[in-house]
């Protein structure tokens, strides 16, 4: 009895000990510190597209054209965001202008599955030249700058006006709202007190709607695919008399400048840091209204008359365009770390 109860004593201790060792190592064996969490990031991309078309009207005359992003964010926490940032892109303007750059600022506040967005943003026409209107010959000058080669009462042939700048600023509040892993809906509206420096107010509104594809569809080959489109509204204020219409007894201090309805919808294909967008966009713009609105340059008379539009030229940069863009994305944290 003796030896049976020595031996269980032995294992009793060898087990206990085993346990405590064991133990021992489980403890010494700490779990990772979480990774610090970063707040700084930037986004920066750039692209070429067949047409540069902004809320239904071509911006580059229907020709090819560039654009590039800088945007430097701070990450409050992991679902409040601010941001700055400045892009830039090669347009077609009436007023010769070099190009498009712009600034921006805001905040992205996140609620589970709403996205918020709120900023202002600023665009600026470089580089413009003026040309005359009634204003330019009652008041003999035009924004500083009379361009007379030019012609002093418009441009060549189609009478058109342009100021030397057309810069302006919006106030922006948007929202997206994820449904699940394909579907988001979002909901936009942007508020400018003098659009294009018309001296009209400016206010747009559009409803957006994406599917992106179940990674499945392209297997292990890293191709992505959305299907995406918009509806939207702009609606405008009156014109100063810059483009009123001279002896003319309702729009000679200025033109309503006409509101429209715009839209397109595309196809997106993506690859690691790169997308191609194919898109159709369109607008309920008539020739002569549009080109009253935008003072093409390249107008041609067509029989397009409207009250705002007594000449009869007509427009086609508010008609339907097919756009090409590919384009590049990328993240400082994500993509270059």
């Amino acid at each position: 009895m003796k030896k049976v109860a020595l031996l269980a004593t032995a294992l009793a201790m060898v087990t206990t000990g085993s346990a405590f060792a064991a133990d021992l190592r489980v403890k010494a064996l700490k779990a990772p510190p979480p990774p610090a969490f970063d707040p700084w990031d930037i986004a920066f991309g750039g692209g070429i597209m067949s047409d540069y078309v902004f809320r239904g009207i071509t911006q580059s005359n229907h020709k090819p054209a560039v654009t590039a992003y800088f945007e430097p964010r701070y990450n409050v926490t992991k679902d409040l965001q601010l941001y700055v940032g400045t892009s830039a892109s090669s347009i077609s303007f009436p007023n010769r202008a070099a190009a498009e750059v712009d600034f921006y600022g805001g905040i992205r506040p996140t609620f589970g599955m709403f996205a918020f967005d709120f900023g202002l943003w600023g665009y600026l026409y470089p580089g413009g030249q003026c040309f005359g209107s009634q204003y330019t010959l009652a008041q003999g000058n035009c924004g500083g700058d009379i361009d007379y080669s030019q012609g002093a009462i418009g441009l060549p042939i189609n009478g058109n006006f342009a100021k030397k700048d057309a810069s302006f600023f919006e106030a922006y509040a948007k929202l997206n709202v994820v449904i699940n892993d394909q579907w988001t809906v979002g909901f936009n509206e942007y508020y400018s007190p003098n659009f294009l420096n018309l001296g009209a107010w400016g206010n747009y509104a559009s409803i957006t709607a994406k599917w992106t594809a179940p990674s499945t569809i392209f297997g292990a080959s890293g191709v992505g695919m959305y299907v995406s489109g918009e509806f939207g509204r702009q609606w405008f204020g009156t014109s100063d008399i810059f483009y009123g219409i001279a002896g003319d007894p309702v729009y000679a201090n200025g033109i309503k400048e006409p509101s429209y309805n715009t839209w397109n919808v595309g196809v997106g294909f993506t690859y690691k840091v790169f997308t191609l967008d194919l898109r159709y966009h369109d607008t309920d713009l008539n020739k002569g209204d549009c080109n009253a609105l935008t003072s093409d340059h390249t107008a041609k008379f067509t029989g397009s008359f409207t009250p705002i539009n007594p000449g009869g030229f007509g427009s086609n940069w508010c008609s339907a365009a097919g756009v090409a863009k590919l384009s590049f994305d990328l993240t400082a944290m994500s993509n270059l770390k």
